[in-house]
């Protein structure tokens, strides 16, 4: 009798001191990271100094023909043009233009140019995205004086 009531004592003072004990600290998770918003679509691309396009706008629907508009310096001419691209998904180039200068090109200044490209359009079951690329004439062709304006387009 005497272990009997040996063992409801110790169980009774265990179950005593568990109720007394603090309960554990909350488990504090770590918060996720805030991810930085994506920056709105631009023509910019550091290159807002220099060529300026106003049509088609990034991130556009486009199809066949393309008119291409937009501003450049005098110095991303040589003999009033400069040239134009478009690629597929994969980078594969499906059309080629030339931009014109609808105004005296020699000069510092802004400089208006359009173009016009006539393309199919590509096998979009993979995607429809592709790229305009407005290329720097560089007739010199050192690639220190290469530069490019692209954009990513969408095929309608």
């Amino acid at each position: 009798m005497k272990k009997l009531s040996a063992a409801l004592l110790t169980i009774i003072l265990l179950m005593t001191l568990a109720g007394c004990s603090t309960p554990p600290a909350p488990v504090t998770l770590p918060e996720p990271p805030v991810s930085e918003p994506e920056p709105p679509a631009t023509t910019d691309n550091g290159l807002s100094d220099l060529i300026v396009l106003e049509t088609p706008l990034p991130e556009g629907k486009i199809k066949s023909p393309l008119t291409i508009k937009g501003k450049a310096r005098g110095k991303w001419f040589f003999e009033a043009d400069f040239p134009v691209i478009l690629t597929n998904w994969d980078g594969l180039i499906i059309a080629e233009g030339t931009a014109q200068a609808q105004d005296d090109w020699m000069t510092e200044d802004f400089v208006p140019f359009t173009a016009v490209i006539e393309f199919e359009r590509p096998d979009t079951r993979v995607s429809n995205r592709g790229a305009l690329i407005l290329k720097k004439d560089n007739p010199s062709g050192l690639p220190e004086n290469d530069d490019a304006l692209e954009i990513t387009v969408f095929y309608e």
